[in-house]
């Protein structure tokens, strides 16, 4: 089993940069592909990021590709996101989610466990 705890967030302005974090523990921490989505209101969870565990494998969709990052370290296991050239679309709550499938999915369904989630709110 694992457990997920998000810090971050929060409410910037169109074009600014924040960042997210995913406190991961339990079962094997290295050995977990770390996941982001987002779920805005009334929409279905969307894919934005994954990491896989060695940390060097990455997957974003085109909707963030260039503007987010993702990156983890495993001696503080930690992972975090880096939103830069934020838009009011990636308004949302944001997750973190884990899978030891080793697969880095880009549908949220595809991953076991779940953060509580984050608000990260984009005004024009």
């Amino acid at each position: 089993h694992v457990q997920l705890v998000l810090s971050g967030g929060g409410a910037v302005q169109s074009g600014c940069s924040l960042s997210v974090s995913c406190a991961v523990s339990g079962r094997t921490v290295s050995r977990t592909v770390i996941g982001w989505c987002l779920q805005a209101p009334g929409k279905e969870r969307e894919f934005v990021a994954a990491i896989g565990w060695r940390g060097g494998n990455t997957v974003y969709p085109d909707s963030v590709k260039g503007r987010f990052a993702i990156s983890r370290d495993n001696a503080k296991n930690m992972v975090h996101l880096q939103m830069n050239s934020l838009k009011p679309e990636d308004t949302a709550i944001y997750y973190c989610a884990a899978d030891y499938s080793g697969l880095l999915w880009t549908k949220p369904t595809a991953y076991d466990y779940w953060g509580q989630g984050t608000q990260v709110t984009v005004s024009s």
